[in-house]
């Protein structure tokens, strides 16, 4: 049988691009192809569930909604880490969200169908420049509240510099200050301070809002 139908619960489908990621040269793309792939099937149990497509286009189902939003936030800090060392400063990458139900289970991701795909990638055909993460759900109401959120987000990642969004990777992998001090060889108050500037105190418990938003 081709098709696995899936239990009709609530998942996480993430539909993300690279921004500029023809800028790359050939053998730039395929190193960054091969270890975002690495990447984003680290992340789950069944290796499927994630791919690569397109060339420089990937999608990703999550059973949790928080685990989602916050691997989305890991990932776009990723890709801007990675400008330093392509030496591309404006590498990056665009995530859109779909919260719903999965119908069923093809051989992989791309070929898996239920309300969640649809609603990331039509969200994703329609995000706007500059817009670096988007959440929808099949609730109106909601959307309108987690628009108005990620408004502010967005406006936040853009003024991410190199050094805040690899501080940034590294808390949202649940690094301690002391840890990454010690793993990017700088002082204890200079991470705080990236911390502080990235606006962590403030996207923190924003990514626990909209997750509890979105499940109750």
């Amino acid at each position: 049988m081709r098709y696995k139908f899936d239990e009709m619960r609530t998942k996480a489908v993430i539909t993300g691009d690279i921004i500029n990621f023809t800028k790359l040269d050939p053998a730039a793309r395929h190193c960054l192809i091969k270890e975002a792939e690495q990447l984003l099937k680290s992340w789950i149990k069944q290796s499927e569930d994630a791919e690569i497509f397109r060339g420089d286009s990937y999608q990703v189902l999550f059973d949790d909604v928080e685990e989602a939003l916050k691997r989305s936030l890991v990932l776009i800090c990723w890709f801007k880490k990675q400008s330093q060392n392509l030496g591309l400063e404006d590498l990056g990458t665009r995530i859109s969200i779909g919260i719903g139900e999965i119908s069923y289970r093809g051989k992989n991701v791309l070929n898996s169908d239920g309300e969640a795909f649809h609603l990331s990638g039509r969200r994703f055909d329609k995000m706007k420049p500059n817009e670096f993460l988007t959440i929808v759900t099949n609730n109106e109401q909601k959307n309108k509240g987690i628009e108005i959120i990620l408004n502010f987000v967005n406006k936040l990642i853009n003024q991410w510099t190199i050094g805040q969004a690899e501080v940034m990777y590294l808390i949202l992998e649940g690094k301690t200050q002391q840890e990454i001090a010690v793993e990017l060889s700088l002082s204890q108050p200079s991470v705080n301070s990236r911390i502080k500037l990235a606006g962590w105190k403030e996207l923190e418990p924003t990514i626990v809002y909209i997750s509890n938003l979105i499940t109750n």
